[in-house]
């Protein structure tokens, strides 16, 4: 990435709180326009990066730069961010015009200017004519699109929202979900997004950085930190997964034959070095197999099995396949109605959908 396309770029940062390390030597690289996402479990020190990067707290150690500029001393209302916090923080003495305006008006906009910013931004939100509600005549959802709208009215170079669907109900935040990549992207502006939901992350985001104990395990595309993670932490933190023992019997160009319980595999050889006789894991996802009963002919690596379990999921059907001493996670389409596996099966699975990863 260039400094032209990296809009956020965090380098070796540190951050403690007495004798916790919070932050321990994150780097990381936002894409210019891009919804990138921290992910991570509670307290791996997501929000202290995005609050960093807001300004709220200093760095002990190292670099933050957006738009290729050193913001390090820079005071919060100087770099250029916005800021969208989980409570949403709004003022409940103040109508939804009063706190979408109260950032302009601290920054002393004119009178006619504030009111053109604040209009426009309320109806690009879809709040308009709700103007002079006060908080809590609102919705949960309507207090988080004020939230937004004040943070958008300043017109930063770079939106940063803490986990702002957190406080709603499941069928809201998946409605908001939507919502807000498509004002991201009508925008085209840098969103920086702090969740502990791995759907949530997944859905939303162009680029993810995946924390765990404060530092980066991963960064890039979804799909890449889903299918390809770099370690069981990631793999068994995003989505549900099967993370095999094996063993490496045979390297060649660009492959690596793999051996688990009875079976052999040849699979995709990770970036990762190897050596012949390496202890790894195999990485598989559950709707990466096909499952059919025992006499149905299959392509690819066969693992004869026998379903132990099954939970219905809604448009998923579940099954555990005991597979040797081992249960395995497979996902299918729901076939509706009663037609469901039981009893011995055959998995199948094409080796370009097994992972390996070698920590």
């Amino acid at each position: 990435m260039t400094p032209e396309t990296a809009h956020v770029r965090v380098s070796h940062v540190t951050k403690r709180f007495g004798g916790v390390t919070a932050v321990d030597d994150v780097s990381f690289e936002v894409p210019k326009g891009a919804f990138a996402t921290l992910l991570g479990p509670s307290g791996c020190g997501k929000t202290t990066t995005l609050r960093m990067i807001a300004g709220f707290y200093d760095p002990d150690q190292g670099d933050i730069e957006i738009a290729g500029k050193r913001v390090n001393e820079l005071p919060v209302h100087r770099r250029g961010t916005a800021m969208v916090f989980q409570d949403y923080a709004l003022f409940p003495h103040m109508t939804v015009r009063d706190n979408v305006a109260y950032g302009l008006r601290v920054a002393h906009v004119s009178r006619s200017e504030r009111e053109r910013r604040v209009a426009e931004t309320l109806a690009f939100v879809g709040l308009k004519g709700l103007e002079g509600r006060w908080p809590n005549q609102l919705s949960g959802g309507q207090q988080q699109r004020v939230a937004v709208a004040r943070a958008l009215v300043i017109e930063p170079q770079v939106l940063l929202l803490d986990e702002p669907l957190s406080n709603l109900d499941a069928k809201l935040r998946e409605q908001l979900r939507v919502e807000m990549r498509i004002l991201q992207r009508r925008l085209g502006m840098t969103f920086v997004y702090v969740t502990h939901d791995q759907e949530e992350a997944l859905s939303l985001s162009d680029w993810i950085a995946v924390m765990n104990a404060g530092r980066v395990e991963q960064a890039g595309a979804p799909w890449e930190i889903y299918y390809h993670p770099k370690t069981a932490f990631l793999a068994d933190f995003v989505g549900a997964v099967n993370l095999v023992p094996a063993k490496v019997t045979d390297l060649a160009d660009g492959t690596v034959t793999v051996s688990f319980g009875r079976h052999h595999a040849k699979v995709r050889r990770p970036e990762a070095p190897l050596r012949a006789g390496q202890e790894v894991q195999l990485c598989v996802r559950p709707e990466s197999f096909t499952i059919a009963p025992p006499d149905v002919a299959a392509a690819g690596l066969s693992l004869p099995g026998a379903t132990v379990r099954r939970a219905f999921l809604g448009d998923t059907m579940r099954y555990w396949v005991k597979v040797d001493d081992r249960a395995w996670i497979v996902d299918q389409p729901d076939p509706g109605g009663s037609a469901t596996l039981d009893g011995a099966v055959s998995l199948s699975l094409r080796a370009d959908r097994v992972h390996v990863i070698a920590e």
